[in-house]
This record gives structure tokens, C-alpha cells and sequence, in this order.
């Protein structure tokens, strides 16, 4: 299987002396980003020295990172400066229109567990419902209030399809991995400030360590007034969110967000652990000029494994009905059976309307995913991987 396109070391190799040039300088490359970015929002960095030093830190590890290629510092590097841009535009909006504080978030879905357990499914059909709604790919990168100008709203959802493009150019395998529709429900990973989604291109431990010790709360405060600014003088809908990190943050999350029910799917971690390193893979091959797939599978267990940990013990505090549990097994093999009653859980009911549109979700190409992987590639195996995960894997025997 080939993942990155031969297109990959000219294009490299063209970008290496830009490269060379914004690393040498790192902090006055991360200074220029800011200013570009408060100039692209019409806002202001004035107020958020703690959050610009956590941007610069985490730069600074990326600018260390001995295997980077050019492509992976141009596309981490543009990323940065477009969360940068839109917090900034969130922080200017809520300023000119400081009632957009007053909307609420009422009990809305948050739909979590490890990646590849089919929780894009859960996502995907959870908000279809006409009382829900999920944020949208391009307005997690690009956040305005709902009546913005046609315009300018047609131009940002440009954007975000060429921001899409950029790994589906450089890595034919990825559609069929992990497709991005800039006008579909997207993970909350792309407005949240942190996150170990920081970790899938590049090795970073001196980041991965300060992502232990990091206070996520304003990161989910800040991720509250995303929601707010997208919410405020539209129609009240039940939010429905989605990321595998959440599983992390659960009692964060629930502290930002008191009523929230959590959808938590649930796959037997030695196929979740093979197909999750076989797309970090991807990424990690387009952004690096070399790599080692046993460390991929070691770092990730490692994360994962500590992700599920931290998640089983917040919800022990959870009521029961806070907390859906939903088997990877039962909702692919028996969708139209499972679904209504997880809609019922949830206070929802399951429509004709809602049946045809999970008959469409599964009809996408994108739903169908199918690559090759082996757990051997990456060093693991079921006894390591058992190992790590505790009685975790039992549990979700239990269950199918």
C-alpha cells in the first residue's frame, strides 16, 4: 500500500529552504503568525498571553522534531496560525456581542470513545435529527455567528475543502482511511486549543508530558463559546459533539458542560490498536522523512490505553443514565436494531426520517474504510495489548 504520493519528495525538497529558514528563527516565525493572524481575524492577541506561550511552546517542540519534513512544518505550521485566527475572531465577536456569553448549551450529546469504534457512525446519525445539530468541519476552523455574509461564508468553506485536500493530495490512501468533508459534522478536535491530535504527525515528548500536566479547563471554556458564537440568534438545537480525546477529559468536559450525555462505543482494542496505527502511519509518512512503525505502536498503546484508564475512572463518579454504552460489534453488525434504542437513552425518538438517513451514511464510500494493517508492523501483539488495557478488553467481549 502506498501512502504518500511520489509527488511528496519534490515538493519537499523545493519547500526545505523555507523550512530551514522559519526554524532557525522559530519564535520570530511564531511572532509574524500571530500578527497574520490578528490581522485575518480583525482581532486582537492583547489578553491571551497564556494561551499564545502554549502555542509558541508547542512550536518550538515541533521546530525540534530531527525527521520533519517541509510539507510537515508547512502544514503544522498553517494550522496553528488558523486556530490562532479563529480564536482570536471567537474573542472579538463575544466582545462586540457580549450577550453571545448568555446562550445556552443544553444537554448536549457527546459522543467519545477510543478512534476507529465507529464513532463517526454515532456522530453522523445522532445529529441528523431536525431538534439536533453538530459542528460543521468548516465552522470548527472558520467560527462566525449563523447569519454571516453568503460570501464570505462560501469562501471559508473553500478554505477548509483546500485545508481537506492538502493530505488527500499528498496521501491517496486517506480518503478511504479517514475522509474529511468540509461541510459535514467534524470532530471538536479542530476548535479545542490542545489535545494528543497534536501528536499524530510528529513524535513530541517534551509535549506530551506538558499535555499531562495541562490545565484543559479554558481549553473547553474556550470550546463552550465556539459552540456559543455558532449558536447565537439561530434556532436552539441539542448539540451533538464528537472526539476520541474526550475520553481524557470526561470530568472537564462535564464541568463545562453539566448535562451532557455521553455515547461511549466501545471495540476490542487489538483491532481498534491495528487500524488506529495504520493511519497515524499515514500522516506520520507525510510528514517525516523517516519513522519507525514500532514507536507508533508503542507510544499509542501507551496513550491509548491511559486514555481508557483516566476515562473508566471519571465515569465511576457519573450517574448511570449520563453514560450511554454502545458496542462496536452490535452497531456495525445490526445498525437499524441498535439505533433506536440508543435515540431512546437519549430522550430521542428514531424516525423513518432517521432510518433513511443512517440507509445513506452507510451507503458512503467514506463509511467503508477498508486497509490493510497487521499488529506486528507496529511491535504490538494481543498479550501486549491485553496487558495494557487490563480487564478493558473483557469488558467489551462481554458486551458483543
Amino acid at each position: 500500500m502506498r501512502r504518500v504520493s511520489r509527488l511528496v519528495v519534490p515538493v519537499n525538497a523545493a519547500m526545505q529552504s523555507s523550512m530551514r529558514r522559519q526554524t532557525a528563527d522559530v519564535d520570530g516565525f511564531f511572532d509574524r503568525m500571530v500578527r497574520q493572524a490578528e490581522a485575518a481575524s480583525g482581532g486582537t492577541a492583547r489578553g491571551d498571553e497564556e494561551f499564545l506561550e502554549g502555542y509558541r511552546y508547542l512550536l518550538r517542540q515541533v521546530a525540534k522534531v530531527r525527521t520533519m519534513s517541509p510539507l510537515g512544518w508547512a502544514g503544522f505550521s498553517a494550522d496553528l496560525k488558523g486556530r490562532m485566527t479563529n480564536r482570536f475572531r471567537v474573542r472579538r465577536l463575544v466582545t462586540e456581542n457580549p450577550e453571545i456569553l448568555d446562550e445556552p448549551i443544553e444537554r448536549p450529546i457527546v459522543v467519545t470513545g477510543m478512534p476507529r469504534t465507529a464513532t463517526t457512525l454515532a456522530h453522523k446519525v445522532l445529529a441528523y435529527p431536525e431538534g439536533n445539530r453538530a459542528p460543521l468541519m468548516w465552522e470548527l476552523q472558520a467560527t462566525d455567528r449563523f447569519d454571516i455574509d453568503p460570501k464570505v461564508r462560501k469562501r471559508r468553506i473553500n478554505v477548509a475543502r483546500a485545508s481537506a485536500r492538502f493530505g488527500h493530495f499528498f496521501s491517496p490512501v486517506l480518503p478511504d482511511i479517514h475522509a474529511m468533508e468540509p461541510e459535514s459534522p467534524e470532530e471538536c478536535v479542530f476548535a479545542l486549543p490542545h489535545g494528543r491530535n497534536q501528536l499524530v504527525t510528529f513524535r513530541m515528548p517534551g509535549y506530551r508530558n506538558w499535555l499531562d500536566e495541562h490545565d484543559f479547563l479554558p481549553d473547553y471554556e474556550y470550546y463552550r463559546q465556539v459552540l456559543q458564537v455558532l449558536q447565537f440568534g439561530a434556532p436552539k438545537r441539542r448539540w451533538v459533539l464528537k472526539s476520541p480525546y474526550h475520553l481524557e477529559h470526561l470530568g472537564v468536559l462535564m464541568k463545562v458542560f453539566p448535562d451532557a450525555q455521553i455515547v461511549w462505543t466501545h471495540r476490542d482494542p487489538n483491532t481498534v490498536m491495528g487500524s488506529w496505527c495504520s493511519l497515524m502511519e499515514t500522516g506520520v509518512a507525510i510528514c517525516n522523512r523517516e519513522y519507525d512503525p514500532h514507536q507508533i505502536g508503542q507510544d499509542w498503546l501507551d496513550m491509548l490505553s491511559r486514555v481508557v484508564e483516566i476515562g473508566r475512572d471519571v465515569r465511576t463518579t457519573l450517574a448511570r443514565d449520563r453514560v450511554v454504552d454502545v458496542s462496536y460489534h452490535q452497531l456495525t453488525a445490526n445498525p437499524y436494531d441498535e439505533l433506536p434504542g440508543i435515540f431512546k437513552r437519549l430522550g430521542m425518538d428514531f424516525t423513518p426520517r432517521d432510518e433513511q438517513n443512517l440507509h445513506d451514511v452507510l451507503a458512503r464510500p467514506g463509511m467503508k474504510r477498508g486497509h490493510e494493517y497487521s499488529l506486528a508492523h507496529y511491535g504490538l501483539d494481543p498479550d501486549m495489548i491485553d496487558k495494557a488495557f487490563g480487564d478493558y478488553t473483557r469488558m467489551v467481549h462481554a458486551m458483543r
